[in-house]
Parts: structure tokens; C-alpha cells; sequence
């Protein structure tokens, strides 16, 4: 009777804690809806008129210019941090300069509008600002580290394996132009029933992409924020030592973002439980960087590029991503900018009707105009072509 009565309690503990994870995520997906579809939809403006095939162009070399406009453009361009990869590899092979084409694959999942606006409504407008200021950060020390490791001879390998055209993911998301052409201003296009289209087309698709890892993040983050006691995260990210823990975060917060397989925007919600758990601000910026790091990436890094190629981005990748880190927390610890209190939003109020719910449903019906006109516009066999071959580029 007693170990009966045991096992019923320990299963009821198991499903009050999975239900109070899932409820935490659900209330977090409700408190950011509306800022995603926001931001996609600004994203699908952008990209509405700005074709790829204009963009390896501007990228055939590494000076500073180019790289400016690399990032530029990658900040117009697609939020998945898979697409951002295989179009980085893609620009690459059509002659883009290899820094050059890590710049806009940083710039493409880093330092996109969608990021910002969920960072600012989660976080705070201060950790907005680092990941815009850090962002270029990155990608400076980036460059300066390609100029002392990446010799000729090991880009010249890395070119030879990415013409080998091995498939990694988000191929066929990656390869599709779906911008309009022709002559006309960005407004005269944009307000075109091809322009529409187009709005509609990446829109949907730049959530096809995401989608999963958005999920992942949010249960992650859910789990996480119900299940492990913040005490483990201040000892982990040694909070109440201020030297050591701006000293650390930097450090483990890439390493944390490598095990939690989370990347894109979904691993957001995530920095949100990291931040309230004690991690340092230049830790937080440290760990967004590195959704270009789990270890899915790696391995398509590894299939794109080579063996050697993907051990040389890892550790140029993490060491960049932790100056970053280091140089955003000395300059907003400097201007005053680092927030006082750990109060992260994360979905502990519920869902309740005041303004969040009323964005929610402006946006939802928006998003579903969008998802309408993409499928009677011919969008939905595209969502079969998304991990097609990366040598056959489709509309």
C-alpha cells in the first residue's frame, strides 16, 4: 500500500511539474506572438525587394566596406540560423569572399529586426542595444582572428569541399529567390499585387524555417525556468562575485548555447531564464552569438567546409563571440547601461486580456492575410522544396 501510494504521489509530481514547464512555455509563446510575427513581417518587407543575386556582388573581398555591407545585408536577410548557413556556403561557392560570407551569416541571424524586438519585450531595451552594438563587435574580431588562422591555402579547401554541394539543411529555403524584380521604387514594387506576393511568400517560409527551433527554445526555456532552482544557476554563473562572474559569463554562456541544441530566435526565451538565473550581461551577449555553434551547425560546417575548416570556424567563432562579450560588458558597464535588476519577462503572469492579448490577435489575423495569400499564390509546394538540393535554386 505504501509504495503504491508513493508511486501515485511521485506521479503526480511528474505531471505537475511537466504541466507547470508547458504552461510557463505557453505563456511565454503568448507574450512574444505578436513581436514575431511583427518582426518576420518586417523581415519579408525587406527581403521582398532585395535580390540575392545582387548580393555576391557586393561581397568579393574582406575590407572593411565589404564586410559593413556583408553584415548589412545578412541583417536583411534571413533569421534561420540553418538558412543563414547554407546561403552563406551558397554565396561563397558563387564567389563571395569566404570572410565576407561569414559576416552576412552572422549579420543573418544576429543582428535581424525579429531578434531585437523579442530581446527588448523579454529582456529590455538594454540587451536590444548589445546585440546590435556587439554584433559588429563580432564580427571586427572575426576578421582581425581569419587574417592570423585562415591562411589561402586552407580557403582554397574550404572551397573545394563546398563545391562538392553536400547537403547540410534549409537547402532549398536557402537556394529560393522569392524578391520582386523589374524596374520601379522600393514602394512601387512593394505595393505591387508581386510585391504582396512576395511579402507573403517569405513570410511564410521564414516561419516554415524557424518554426521548430522557436518550439524547441520555448520548452527548453520552460523546462528550464520551472525545474532547475535558480541557486544551481547563480553557483554555475558564480552571481554575487561581480569580477568573476563578468570574467565567466562570457565563457559558459557559448558553452551553454552548444549543449542546448537551441538556435535562431528560439533560444531567446532561454537567455531570458539565463539572465534572471545570474549570468553576466556580456554572458547573455556571448550566448545569442552562438546559435552559430550547436552542434547540428557544426556538423553541417563540417559537411560545407571540411573537418579542419569547421574546428577552425568553432574556435574563431567562440573566441569572437567571448570578446564580444567582454567589450559590450566594459562599454555598458562604463555608460551605466547594465540593467540593476534580473527581471526578465517569462511567462510567469499567464495569460490574462490586456494589451499583449489584444497585439496577439491584431497580429494573428495579419499573419493569417499573409498565410492565405501564400497559398493561393502557389506557396505551399515550396514548403516541400525547403531541404531540396542546394545546386538547384527554385522561385
Amino acid at each position: 500500500m505504501i509504495g503504491r501510494y508513493q508511486r501515485r504521489v511521485g506521479q503526480e509530481a511528474a505531471v505537475d511539474a511537466i504541466g507547470r514547464a508547458l504552461a510557463l512555455a505557453g505563456s511565454m509563446a503568448w507574450e512574444i506572438l505578436w513581436a514575431l510575427i511583427l518582426g518576420f513581417a518586417l523581415s519579408a518587407t525587406v527581403q521582398a525587394v532585395v535580390r540575392k543575386s545582387t548580393i555576391v556582388r557586393l561581397m568579393g573581398d574582406h575590407r572593411p566596406r565589404t564586410l559593413a555591407t556583408a553584415t548589412a545585408l545578412g541583417a536583411a536577410s534571413s533569421s534561420c540560423s540553418y538558412a543563414a548557413v547554407a546561403l552563406a556556403r551558397s554565396l561563397f561557392r558563387k564567389g563571395a569572399d569566404f570572410t565576407a560570407a561569414m559576416a552576412f551569416e552572422i549579420g543573418s541571424t544576429n543582428l535581424v529586426a525579429e531578434l531585437g524586438i523579442i530581446l527588448a519585450l523579454l529582456l529590455g531595451w538594454q540587451f536590444t542595444l548589445a546585440e546590435f552594438v556587439g554584433g559588429p563587435l563580432m564580427i571586427v574580431l572575426l576578421a582581425l582572428l581569419f587574417r592570423l588562422f585562415v591562411r589561402t591555402g586552407l580557403v582554397a579547401r574550404a572551397r573545394e569541399q563546398a563545391e562538392r554541394g553536400v547537403a547540410g539543411s534549409m537547402e532549398g529555403h536557402a537556394a529560393m529567390d522569392m524578391s520582386v524584380g523589374g524596374e520601379g521604387s522600393f514602394l512601387r514594387r512593394l505595393s505591387s499585387p508581386d510585391g504582396f506576393t512576395a511579402v507573403a511568400h517569405v513570410f511564410v517560409m521564414e516561419w516554415a524555417a524557424v518554426l521548430r527551433d522557436i518550439v524547441l527554445g520555448l520548452l527548453i526555456a520552460g523546462a528550464v525556468g520551472a525545474w532547475v532552482p535558480d541557486s544551481w544557476w547563480q553557483a554555475l554563473f558564480f552571481d554575487g562575485h561581480p569580477l568573476a562572474s563578468a570574467l565567466w559569463g562570457p565563457l559558459i554562456g557559448p558553452v551553454v548555447a552548444i549543449l542546448s541544441f537551441v538556435c535562431s530566435i528560439g533560444n531567446v526565451p532561454l537567455a531570458a531564464v539565463l539572465w534572471n538565473g545570474g549570468i553576466s550581461f556580456g554572458g547573455v551577449v556571448a550566448f545569442l552569438f552562438a546559435d552559430l555553434l550547436i552542434l547540428p551547425i557544426l556538423n553541417i560546417y563540417r559537411k560545407y567546409y571540411g573537418l579542419r575548416v569547421m574546428f577552425v570556424l568553432l574556435g574563431t567563432f567562440y573566441a569572437a563571440m567571448a570578446g564580444a562579450g567582454y567589450l559590450v560588458e566594459l562599454l555598458f558597464g562604463a555608460a551605466g547601461l547594465v540593467p540593476s535588476q534580473r527581471a526578465a519577462r517569462f511567462g510567469e503572469d499567464g495569460i490574462s486580456w490586456n494589451y499583449t492579448t489584444w497585439l496577439d490577435l491584431a497580429f494573428l489575423l495579419l499573419a493569417a492575410v499573409l498565410v492565405v495569400r501564400f497559398a493561393r499564390t502557389g506557396g505551399l509546394p515550396m514548403l516541400r522544396m525547403m531541404n531540396g538540393s542546394p545546386d538547384h535554386p527554385r522561385r
